[in-house]
């Protein structure tokens, strides 16, 4: 009498599975989680050269993450101009950056986290091109 062949899955069938259904959920956070930075192709701005020499980085565009600490100063023509803390824990840097008046429905208060797309100006002042909240 003929015997039937088995119909059962091997082992090492199951096992190739189980990776390749691994690898994709693996690939696919590690892409999603790459997409919540929007400046990721921007170069980060370099605070400790802007505060040696401001105007060496005019007309660049950089990317700033830091928490909002005080408003400075706000015109009704120019926007408000605020500093942020760049950095963790107390050796953190501060910086003013000027938020236009494009940016007036965003309520910037004080101790929330934003990250900053920026451009250093004419006198080296930092002039915001972008903002998200983080």
């Amino acid at each position: 009498m003929a015997r039937r062949a088995s119909s059962r899955v091997s082992l090492v069938t199951l096992l190739l599975s189980a990776a390749f259904v691994l690898a994709l959920i693996v690939g696919g956070a590690y892409f999603f989680i790459g997409q919540n930075d929007p400046y990721r192709t921007v170069q980060p701005l370099d605070t400790s050269a802007y505060l040696e020499n401001a105007n060496s980085l005019r007309g660049n565009v950089y990317r700033v993450e830091g928490t909002v600490q005080n408003s400075l100063s706000w015109s009704p023509t120019r926007g408000r101009l605020i500093s942020i803390k760049v950095g963790e824990a107390e050796k953190g840097e501060r910086l003013a950056i000027l938020v236009p008046v494009a940016f007036n429905h965003i309520n910037l208060q004080k101790g929330q986290r934003y990250q900053f797309k920026v451009e250093v100006v004419k006198d080296g002042v930092i002039e915001a091109r972008d903002l998200h909240k983080s």
